[in-house]
């Protein structure tokens, strides 16, 4: 958020000095708010709501910092609040069973382009996006939730924890528990499950040949057997023979390699019959196990395209 921006936002009263202290804190931290608040909501346009609005009550707040913190603790704390607040008109519902990636509208990608390894704990970002993580976090309710992520994500002791809940280390702990104990059914226990390795040169050849793929004897060669197609909110298809008939539907796409989650991805262009023009529609996200692509997780709609900085529309 630019000065202009608070000023917009009926801020202009604040001191010089404080403003550029907040300013250079937003382009300092927003790359890591963004990708923290993204582990609590699981898609780009909503973790970008929760650090806009983490910014503004940051502005409105500033008389209140004391210094005792770090600002990058503090516009955690912030931030954490806000998601919480979020939470509140969801309090009575209930927790999610099953795959979420497979009928989840509410997951989205995370472009590689955007991850930005932890300051703080010196992990590389990749490690924690892994899609089956954060599909895994979105089983916790919301308090839950943020205890694991500040602890087991980002490295936080528990009183920090503690702290950014305004609640006892007690309760922290508790949390915890419970959490690590959801997430055993969902997730890998050991956090060195959740690491996925840099692409290599064959991720993205394959990544290329199947963007390129126009018919069922080219797709064949690139799938898995027991290949499984993801994209809520419609039924997952599985197995090599019904992939094959699925993607070999006669739509004119226009397709862009690109990088989500640690995986190759595939930003995807639809053009209608008819149509003047490619709308941006879909972001495929790929697990390649063995040469072979296992898995695509398929992200429908224009805001997950967009969250890759991809425009709305393609001309022919």
């Amino acid at each position: 958020m630019t000065t202009t921006e608070f000023r917009e936002n009926g801020m202009s009263d604040a001191p010089a000095e404080q403003a550029v202290r907040l300013q250079r804190a937003f382009g300092e931290h927003r790359r890591d708010l963004q990708l923290h608040c993204y582990h609590l909501v699981g898609n780009v346009p909503d973790a970008d709501d929760l650090v806009q609005e983490t910014f503004l009550r940051a502005w409105r707040a500033r008389d209140r910092f004391e210094g005792r913190a770090s600002v990058r603790t503090w516009l955690y704390r912030i931030a954490t609040n806000v998601f919480l607040d979020s939470r509140k008109a969801a309090a009575n519902r209930a927790v999610p069973s099953g795959d979420l990636l497979e009928w989840s509208t509410e997951i989205g990608p995370y472009p590689d382009a955007l991850l930005a390894d932890d300051p703080q704990t010196g992990v590389p970002a990749r490690e924690t996006v892994e899609l089956a993580l954060i599909a895994a976090l979105m089983h916790l309710p919301g308090r839950q939730r943020v205890a694991f992520v500040l602890r087991d994500v980002h490295g936080w002791t528990p009183p920090e924890v503690a702290a950014a809940l305004d609640t006892p280390v007690t309760t922290v702990n508790s949390l915890l528990q419970r959490a690590r104990r959801t997430l055993r059914d969902h997730a890998p226990a050991d956090p060195r499950d959740w690491r996925r390795p840099p692409l290599t040169r064959q991720d993205e050849e394959i990544l290329r040949r199947y963007a390129a793929a126009t018919d069922p004897r080219s797709l064949r060669a690139l799938l898995a057997d027991d290949v499984r197609i993801t994209m809520p909110p419609e039924p997952p298809v599985v197995g090599i023979d019904a992939a094959v008939a699925f993607l070999s539907r006669p739509l004119d796409w226009r397709t862009f390699p690109s990088a989500a989650n640690g995986r190759p991805a595939l930003v995807c262009y639809l053009r209608e019959p008819g149509s003047p023009r490619y709308e941006g529609l879909v972001v495929d996200v790929l697990r390649i196990e063995h040469g072979r692509i296992a898995e695509s997780n398929a992200f429908v709609g224009a805001r997950h395209v967009a969250a890759f900085g991809m425009p709305a529309s393609l001309a022919p």
